[in-house]
């Protein structure tokens, strides 16, 4: 097989891209209005077969600094004095420059990301759809009236409570949504009338500077946007600075946490470590619930959030829903994403690979049944697995329990009763998403009630998709709500302002 080599058609985007000598591409980064390139650079490689596929500037803080007082200084005006009309103009006109170059963002997220055809096209139509649908955030661009008459401490008086940006919102993008999460995170930003600085994956940060591009094109303020590519680890001066008033970041827990320490007080929208339980009731419907377990096991293959990790099923259903897992994860094709057929494409790196396959051997020598896979099929491409634990003594020592295996693996287990489904959903530290097959409503209310987890699904498997129903975790799967409107409420601050009228003969009260 030949190596992987990107190429890009639109002459649009490739105004900032340059060919190496090597054939692989050079990809410019825009610092709030100037694209910039550096000889020290960040290595992109392809998933699909490690091959180097692009190069893009290695910036650190001395790099990023003069950026954010660019952007603190100028570019959060010029966000916040767009009015609001003209913000959805530009973000309309965004969709439309995305969707005269959709073909080479696909390319991009199959070959930077490692995404199948068709992930990688749903990934940019909903992208597209969150631009178009941008105006459905101003719903919760609202505030209050209070009258002043119901204390008489605020006798001759009246407030309103307003919503107003914070400033810059440094958006933290993950490496399995490098797309989507990059759009979804500045639409919700700018809606509010924020400036944007996006850190995007050093595995795959091409789409996160791809879409500067398309902003760009469409006008957006220009000191308003900047993609600072520089790696996680060093960039702890800048979620530092108080400049930054508002974080959203997606991506792991412990990163999360990192951040936290690094940050201090600041406003946060964090969704972080997940991997969902399903629980199956003897009355659902076998062939359903397994159709939908296996695309939540396979979907990217498992690197996502909303994956499901943990499959807990009643007694009645047991058998018959292993049995049917099993045969559908046997037939899904693995493989390079570009080509036909192939269902589930390669993981990031070869360390993830080396995880998973770690945690699943830890989990057969506790005593758990390998029901299927458990191979790697190449550095980065492993067989989607399933394991069966006894019982849940064993269950709740192993890694696959406890920790987020970021990659196409699950554990099922036979429950006596919704109570201990329960009991071991509950019991891990994460509490993003759960699914729920069945159709007695009775005991379906009731693990409604007890699940404490952000969103739940039921007879369907956990999918975010463009947030139009909001999305994020308890526990330690994070803090606030990303969703349509939802997150506006993370990426303002309320002001009060208090009008004093007394003595005015404005109210005279009996």
């Amino acid at each position: 097989m030949e190596p992987v080599k990107l190429s890009i058609r639109s002459t649009l985007l490739r105004e900032v891209i340059t060919e190496g000598l090597d054939g692989a591409l050079n990809f410019r980064t825009y610092l709030a209005g100037k694209w910039v390139w550096k000889d020290e650079n960040i290595v992109v490689r392809s998933p699909i077969d490690s091959s180097v596929i692009a190069r893009v500037p290695k910036l650190s803080w001395s790099d990023v600094e003069p950026v954010l007082s660019k952007v603190y200084e100028r570019g959060r005006w010029a966000v916040r004095d767009t009015p609001g009309d003209k913000r959805l103009r530009i973000l309309s006109r965004m969709a439309d420059v995305m969707e005269s170059v959709k073909e080479d963002f696909v390319e991009v997220l199959m070959l930077n990301a490692g995404k199948t055809r068709r992930h990688a096209e749903g990934e940019v139509r909903a992208c597209i759809d969150r631009l178009r649908i941008a105006a459905m955030d101003t719903r919760r661009l609202v505030g209050d009236y209070i009258p002043g008459d119901w204390s008489s401490h605020t006798l001759e008086s009246e407030a309103i409570i307003r919503r107003e940006p914070y400033g810059i919102v440094l958006a933290v993008i993950p490496f399995n949504y490098p797309l989507f999460d990059t759009v979804n995170k500045f639409v919700y930003s700018v809606v509010a009338g924020n400036a944007v600085i996006i850190k995007p994956p050093s595995a795959d940060p091409l789409p996160s500077i791809l879409f500067a591009r398309v902003a760009e094109i469409a006008g957006f303020p220009k000191e308003g946007l900047a993609v600072v590519t520089m790696p996680g680890r060093e960039s702890g001066n800048l979620v530092a600075d108080p400049r930054i008033g508002v974080i959203s970041l997606t991506g792991s827990t412990e990163t999360g946490l990192k951040v936290l320490k690094q940050a201090g007080i600041k406003q946060y929208i964090m969704e972080l470590g997940g991997g969902d339980p399903a629980v199956v009731l003897d009355d659902a419907d076998p062939e359903v619930a397994a159709d939908k377990i296996v695309a939540g096991i396979v979907g990217y293959s498992g690197q996502r959030c909303d994956a499901i990790k943990l499959v807990l099923a009643e007694e009645g259903i047991y058998e018959v829903l292993k049995a049917k897992i099993i045969e559908k994860l046997s037939k899904v094709k693995v493989g390079d994403p570009r080509e036909e057929g192939v269902v589930m494409g390669p993981l990031i790196d070869p360390r993830t690979v080396d995880e998973m396959l770690e945690a699943v051997q830890e989990a057969i020598s506790k005593g758990c049944k390998l029901l299927h896979g458990g191979k790697r099929l190449g550095p980065t491409y492993v067989e989607p697995t399933l394991l069966e634990a006894p019982n849940k003594e064993v269950l709740k020592e192993l890694t696959l329990y406890k920790e987020e295996i970021f990659a196409p693996v699950a554990i099922m287990m036979k429950v006596s009763s919704i109570d201990e489904a329960i009991e071991l959903a509950n019991g891990r530290r994460y509490g993003l998403d759960a699914a729920i097959f069945g159709k007695d409503i009775n005991k379906i209310r009731k693990l409604i009630r007890y699940l404490e987890v952000g969103a739940i699904y039921i007879n369907e498997y956990p999918r975010h998709g463009i947030g139009y129903y909001p999305f994020g975790g308890r526990k330690d799967s994070g803090i606030g709500r990303e969703g349509i409107g939802y997150s506006i409420e993370y990426v303002t601050a309320y002001k009060t302002i208090v009008y004093n009228y007394k003595g005015k003969g404005v109210w005279e009260y009996i």
